[in-house]
């Protein structure tokens, strides 16, 4: 049997790391096939999960560059050690008056280029390590905030203290480090509470397979779908090339 080769659009269910994903989905095809995926999802987000599989895995640090979209939601009033609903609560702040158009002008203060740290909790590497992997062992680590660009943060709607909001960002943004200048900005706290990744670059959530729909194609139905994801491939490495 020749090895497949091509891409998997996966919409990533809450509660699954995106390595979970690449594990489950690596038993679809015959073994050896290398499978990977272009921007690691935290296991609390849901949505578009780009997946590659075999010779096209040599692609993966080409295709990581792409910008991102998100929506989702971020509560107020609160910090965790996770910057996400998942973490230990470490403070909890009363929650100012607020109106749709006071978190609107907030947003868009943050619009452009701006410098965040790595959660504590996050798969970047110190040392070999994941930064996760001193956070459990309880070992902080110093980290250099990067530069990253935020090119829309739209809020949508707005109960206290759930802000709703759609963010447009470059590759490498943390959006739970968001959350939480968001929330220091307005001084009470904010940590994520729901997201979804909508897009990268050229590709789109609408496009994407359920993880349990992908596990349940036959072989012959995944190898078509790899063959013919393999002109929007060919698209985005030519959009990556032209930066």
């Amino acid at each position: 049997m020749s090895v497949p080769a091509g891409m998997l659009l996966v919409d990533k269910p809450g509660g699954w790391t995106s390595h979970d994903v690449v594990a489950v989905l690596r038993r679809q095809f015959p073994r050896g096939t290398k499978v990977g995926h272009t921007g690691t999802l935290d296991p609390l987000a849901t949505g578009l999960l780009v997946v590659l599989v075999g010779a096209c895995t040599r692609l993966q640090a080409r295709l990581q560059g792409f910008d991102k979209t998100y929506s989702g939601t971020i509560r107020l009033g609160v910090k965790t050690d996770t910057g996400d609903i998942t973490g230990k609560t470490l403070a909890e702040q009363p929650v100012p008056s607020l109106r749709l158009e006071d978190l609107a002008k907030e947003l868009h203060v943050l619009e452009g280029t701006i410098e965040t740290a790595a959660p504590a909790y996050s798969a970047v590497k110190h040392k070999g390590k994941a930064l996760y992997e001193y956070a459990r062992a309880g070992v902080a680590i110093p980290v250099k905030p990067r530069t990253s660009t935020v090119r829309s943060w739209k809020a949508l709607s707005w109960q206290a203290p759930e802000l709703a909001h759609r963010l447009e960002c470059s590759s490498g943004t943390y959006v739970r480090s968001l959350a939480e200048v968001l929330g220091d900005k307005i001084g009470c706290g904010g940590t994520v509470s729901t997201l979804r990744r909508e897009k990268v670059g050229p590709f789109d959530l609408a496009d994407a397979l359920p993880l349990d729909s992908a596990r349940a194609l036959s072989p012959e139905a995944l190898g078509k779908i790899l063959l013919e994801s393999l002109p929007a491939l060919d698209r985005a490495l030519k959009a990556a090339s032209a930066g």
